[in-house]
């Protein structure tokens, strides 16, 4: 008996066509600048020179602001976790009207630009030693600025990368029911906090990696309010190079970038790796 084939569909040629069409495009876009980047900082009147990546170790302040960049970045995740972890499992579980309340919290920074943001934190900090001169709440006035790491930085920091870190462990709790998860947990005889650290979290994997990621990029690339207060982070120290020696300035804005891409792919691949597992077991 003859058997009866299904002739294809051209509508999914078409789709597929567009699609590699649109992916093209992107990759275009994405790859030109880079490349002509990359041959501005190799591109010398003697030939092709790489002494711009070479002599990158060597260059005064690049390894001091990209390790003072890196810890505030580690600061910024640990303290962006530590308040949103907690706030949204105790609100999912317990008070569920006030939800809509830690929403619009968590997203207001969004309607303010880091310029008006910069300006309070300065307007705060130079009415801080007129006040409170007497008071023991000025050394710490001093101590968030000390220029070897700035803490008044990874308040900025948090602020500014609260509403992304908040979508993504928002996102990550509602693919999932925690209630039902935590009671389980507590008929075992598990404690409240060993419910939420042995099954919880856990689960919320995916999404405190999304999270830790972006504010991540965000304190990487971030220069308005570091450059403001006076403070000289990665971003900050790559702008000045770029006024002496612009092709190191490029150099470093590659690999940089290149860092970001690298830390991309390791997360997509974690969260990959966890989907397989799961549908796995």
């Amino acid at each position: 008996m003859a058997q009866l084939t299904t002739p294809a569909r051209p509508g999914r040629r078409t789709v597929r066509w567009w699609r590699g069409a649109v992916l093209l495009l992107a990759g275009v876009y994405f790859v030109v600048p880079l490349a002509a980047s990359f041959w501005f900082s190799i591109d010398d009147p003697q030939g092709i020179s790489f002494a711009a990546y070479t002599g990158l170790l060597s260059a005064p302040g690049f390894l001091d602001s990209l390790w003072l960049t890196l810890g505030l970045a580690v600061v910024t995740v640990v303290v962006l976790l530590l308040l949103l972890v907690p706030a949204l499992i105790s609100v999912r579980l317990g008070s569920p009207k006030l939800r809509p309340v830690l929403d619009v919290l968590c997203t207001l920074p969004l309607v303010v630009p880091p310029v008006a943001l910069t300006a309070g934190l300065i307007g705060v900090l130079r009415w801080g030693p007129d006040y409170l001169m007497d008071t023991p709440f000025f050394q710490t006035f001093v101590f968030i600025q000390d220029p070897d790491f700035p803490l008044v930085l990874v308040i900025a920091y948090v602020l500014m990368a609260l509403p992304l870190a908040y979508r993504a462990l928002d996102a990550g709790l509602r693919s999932m029911d925690v209630r039902t998860l935590v009671e389980a947990a507590r008929n075992c005889g598990a404690s409240w906090p060993r419910a939420v650290f042995t099954v919880v979290l856990p689960n919320l994997r995916g999404a405190l990696l999304n999270a830790s990621f972006l504010t991540l990029a965000l304190v990487l690339g971030e220069f308005t309010t570091a450059s403001i207060l006076g403070f000289q982070p990665f971003p900050v120290w790559i702008y000045s190079v770029g006024n002496s020696q612009a092709h190191m300035s490029v150099a470093v804005s590659i690999l940089s970038l290149l860092l970001t891409w690298l830390l991309l792919l390791l997360l997509a691949t974690a969260g990959r790796e966890r989907r397989a597992k799961t549908a796995t077991s």
